[in-house]
């Protein structure tokens, strides 16, 4: 299996499965040109946010993005997983766990960035257990949020 920077040619399968991602989590059907506009204008520009996949035989198993947050109090960037998803038939197959660790290694070793965060639905025991198992553990922060009506 290869971690990889996605690219254009990744685009439909992303799609996928951040359509499918939404509807096994939260039950939320998204619109797919929204998603295909998301998903194409951080492929397009990497100052947004970046997706990488892990990729097999040429197959794409699973996909994530990142983006980077300034933490004045610690100088540095803390980087966003987001959007993570793995193909059902992949999963319990050390698939995330080989994506965690590519992302954890490029922190490590780049000095601007301080550490990873993600936020999951605390509904979504499954996924929790599965970043625990990483090493990631619970904040004492609480996510608030304001959208357009």
């Amino acid at each position: 299996m290869k971690i990889r920077p996605a690219i254009k040619s990744d685009i439909k399968e992303i799609i996928a499965f951040q359509m499918a991602m939404a509807k096994e989590t939260e039950n939320i059907t998204l619109d797919k040109k929204t998603v295909e506009r998301g998903i194409t204008a951080v492929i397009n520009d990497i100052q947004k946010a970046r997706y990488f996949v892990a990729e097999q035989n040429k197959k794409l198993l699973g996909c994530f993005m990142v983006t980077p947050e300034w933490s004045d109090w610690r100088a540095g960037f803390f980087i966003w997983l987001q959007s993570i998803y793995v193909i059902p038939e992949f999963r319990k197959q050390g698939v995330y766990h080989a994506m965690y660790a590519y992302l954890k290694d490029i922190v490590k070793n780049n000095s601007d960035y301080k550490g990873i965060r993600l936020y999951v639905d605390k509904a979504n025991q499954n996924a929790i257990q599965v970043y625990e198992k990483t090493g990631m553990h619970k904040t004492n922060y609480q996510m608030l949020e304001w959208t357009k009506p």
